[in-house]
């Protein structure tokens, strides 16, 4: 008799949208077919409906107070954690990120590395940046006059097209650094580094609805996020010059921020704070000091 080998079959991994806090599938029962570099078959990702982006809309709405009222240092904390998790599937995310942009190990794994350290870079940011943008103002009277930075709202963010998860962290960091909440379109050919985040995220403390990811047409999805009356800015930054022209139009709608595509020559560069003060509200306070008395005193 022949000797039997104990063969199994690959458990192939579904890829889902990640939906306030949650992992379903487009509302449309859709997929499309990611391929690697080479065109060869990677999986199939949800193709996203103006459905979906409406649903994900309400999720950001819902968690925005929570995020927002949180303090700046314990979501600093949540920040950490996240890049915690993602130390943590480094492999994975080497393989995928290598799979999505071609890129052989080496330079796949700098170029995670350099993505989980910019989620470290944010982290340290989110109760720091408001002493850098905010502070007591001179003004001429008996008056204390402080401005304060606040978050904007709901974000929706166009993640890179050509940097599937270096520039995807770069774009979705700082909006929720800084208290907002997100909706984010995957890169639409290389969208399977942000759907695992959306599972990194999942279990790092970030509540759910703060992120959203959504995978599919990024026209298709980028078209109702735009006109939503309920999106209070969006980011650009994976729109084509022809794309972008007609999301300002509809953003303007509703007074929209709307951060325009930026060309980036290399993602892993400092990024500054351009993109956290570009979705920050400034809050200012008068309060009177009270009279000067004989004695100089104002009480």
């Amino acid at each position: 008799m022949s000797e039997r080998t104990n063969e199994r079959l690959t458990v192939f991994k579904t890829y889902k949208l990640y939906v306030g806090g949650k992992f379903p599938r487009s509302e449309s029962g859709r997929v499309y077919e990611v391929t690697d570099s080479k065109g060869n078959w990677l999986a199939n990702a949800p193709q996203s409906s103006r459905k979906d982006a409406r649903d994900a809309v309400v999720a950001a709405r819902k968690a925005f107070g929570g995020w927002s009222g949180a303090t700046a240092y314990n979501r600093g904390q949540i920040l950490y954690r996240v890049a915690e998790m993602l130390e943590g599937r480094r492999d994975q995310f080497v393989r995928e990120v290598g799979e999505a942009e071609g890129l052989g190990k080496s330079k796949a794994a700098a170029v995670v590395d350099a993505t989980i350290d910019r989620w470290v870079w944010y982290a340290g940011w989110t109760d720091k940046i408001a002493q850098v943008v905010g502070g007591g103002n001179p003004v001429a009277g008996p008056y204390f006059n402080l401005s304060s930075p606040e978050p904007t709202g709901v974000v929706a963010v166009l993640a890179p097209q050509e940097s599937s998860f270096l520039g995807l962290v770069s774009v979705l960091a700082p909006v929720i650094a800084t208290g907002n909440t997100a909706v984010v379109i995957a890169s639409e050919n290389s969208p399977l580094p942000a759907l695992s985040l959306g599972e990194v995220l999942a279990t790092s403390d970030v509540p759910g609805g703060v992120v959203n990811v959504l995978s599919g047409r990024t026209a298709e999805i980028a078209a109702p996020l735009a006109a939503h009356q309920d999106v209070n800015a969006i980011d650009l930054a994976g729109a084509d010059e022809v794309l972008a022209k007609e999301l300002e139009i509809a953003a303007a709608d509703n007074l929209k921020r709307v951060l325009r595509p930026q060309p980036v020559d290399d993602w892993s560069a400092t990024p500054g704070i351009d993109r956290m003060t570009a979705f920050l509200e400034t809050k200012t306070v008068w309060h009177p000091t009270g009279s000067l008395g004989a004695s100089g005193s104002a009480y």
